[in-house]
């Protein structure tokens, strides 16, 4: 395989948790005041860590968003995740063949650990990921678009960036990564193609993500 590291976008990557947060979301900004529908939230919110949310409402309203915002909604997200979540198609398969073949991979999410560990406790894919193998946004200053998420990761696994890939399917994501001087290969399940343009390779299918890192 031609890369020392992958490393992996969490929502939507790895567990197919994207429809069931922005459902939840975009209920619970109308909800506030702040009508925003589903497709809304998608376009506006995928990939991004929950400080964007407070800073956009804040920036086209004036108005800030309740102090217990994050704990409501992770409290509302988890809750669903026990209930729906499941992992994307495949993702067990991606990450069987990448321990076979001995390539290092890990996680980089916009989201919290806790919210990371809950969707891999309840998928099942926990038992891929220790967690020396997850990283969030928590643990930098900037989250997605910023590269700092990602330089972080590559950093803690003791692997440059030049000889990284990221698998994302945000079109913020595919920038963090770029910006961080990391290829990437962008998922389109969720995503229309174009939005993910500057990635270097497109795949639709789980199946075809392993023919395109060798």
């Amino acid at each position: 395989m031609r890369y020392d590291l992958v490393i992996f976008d969490n929502d939507g990557v790895l567990v197919d948790s994207e429809p069931i947060s922005n459902r939840h979301l975009a209920a619970y900004l109308t909800e506030l005041g702040h009508p925003t529908s589903y497709e809304d939230s998608i376009r506006e919110y995928m990939g991004s860590a929950m400080h964007r949310v407070h800073d956009l409402v804040l920036e086209r309203t004036g108005q800030r968003l309740p102090a217990d915002f994050d704990d409501v909604f992770h409290a509302r997200v988890f809750a669903a995740f026990e209930r729906e979540l499941k992992p994307v198609a495949g993702a067990g398969d991606v990450l069987e063949a990448l321990t076979a073949r001995g390539v290092p991979y890990c996680v980089a999410s916009s989201g919290s650990h806790e919210r990371i560990r809950v969707g891999h406790r309840t998928t099942g894919l926990d038992r891929w990921f220790d967690d020396a193998r997850i990283f969030s946004s928590q643990d930098v200053g900037r989250g997605k678009p910023a590269p700092d998420l990602f330089l972080h990761a590559a950093r803690q696994m003791g692997v440059a960036p030049e000889r990284c890939v990221v698998v994302e399917d945000s079109p913020l994501g595919v920038r963090a990564a770029l910006a961080a001087g990391m290829d990437v290969v962008g998922y389109t399940a969720m995503t229309p193609a174009e939005r993910l343009s500057g990635a270097n390779e497109l795949f639709s299918d789980m199946g075809e993500l392993i023919g395109l890192l060798d």
